[in-house]
């Protein structure tokens, strides 16, 4: 049973990425590193049980960007997360499949600054040309793993998907280095995921450059 608050759900499924991955019910992600059988990444999204839902797999394209891939159980890449150049907004754009063809932009997603301890993420869909207002917000600290998304824009307080820094009694065997997030219902899982790969790696880079500074 995924750790729900009870919060009266998004009446109409919000699909970002497909309508297939939004469930009439809450649903419990858990993040997961360096997984024995997984050969695509050193990153995996499975339920509590350990199943895989999603893998990730890194490609490096030069030192200022890089890929990732979300992959469905059978290999299938259906999202593309492309890292633009270092600035003082880490920013991220999600596209559909394998592709990075703008007519296939799904979401882009920035921050407001590279603090370690604070979360802050903004996301666009592909239709929020001007990017005044967001569509939706992260806000937290993935560092302490308390990190809750949002629908809307700054004032909004309509939770979509919420981080947990405890886990179950079925997901103790994940790891301290790991985490889950629960999904409400009726919001695309497949979004929540890549959201959650893009703060994973923002969080790497923030923890990075707080060593060399050190």
């Amino acid at each position: 049973m995924a750790q729900y608050s009870g919060v009266a759900p998004v009446a109409n499924p919000v699909a970002i990425i497909s309508p297939q991955y939004c469930a009439p019910y809450p649903i419990d992600l858990a993040i997961v590193r360096k997984l024995m059988t997984l050969a695509d990444g050193n990153l995996a999204v499975t339920d509590v049980n350990g199943n895989i839902i999603f893998k990730v797999k890194e490609i490096l394209l030069t030192f200022l960007h890089e890929k990732k891939l979300i992959l469905d159980p059978a290999g299938n890449p259906i999202v593309t997360l492309r890292r633009k150049a270092m600035t003082a907004h880490s920013r991220w754009q999600a596209f559909r499949g394998e592709s990075t063809d703008p007519k296939d932009l799904l979401f882009n997603a920035k921050t407001h600054s590279m603090m370690y301890l604070k979360t802050k993420l903004d996301v666009f869909l592909a239709n929020n040309k001007e990017e005044k207002v967001c569509d939706f917000k992260v806000k937290g600290s993935f560092f302490e793993r308390s990190c809750v998304v949002y629908a809307g824009d700054e004032d909004s307080t309509t939770i979509v998907a919420q981080m947990h820094k405890k886990h179950t009694a079925k997901s103790i065997f994940l790891g301290k280095d790991n985490y889950t997030v629960t999904v409400y219902p009726n919001i695309d899982y497949a979004f929540i995921a890549a959201l959650i790969v893009i703060l994973d790696d923002i969080n790497r880079q923030a923890r990075e450059a707080s060593s060399s500074a050190n």
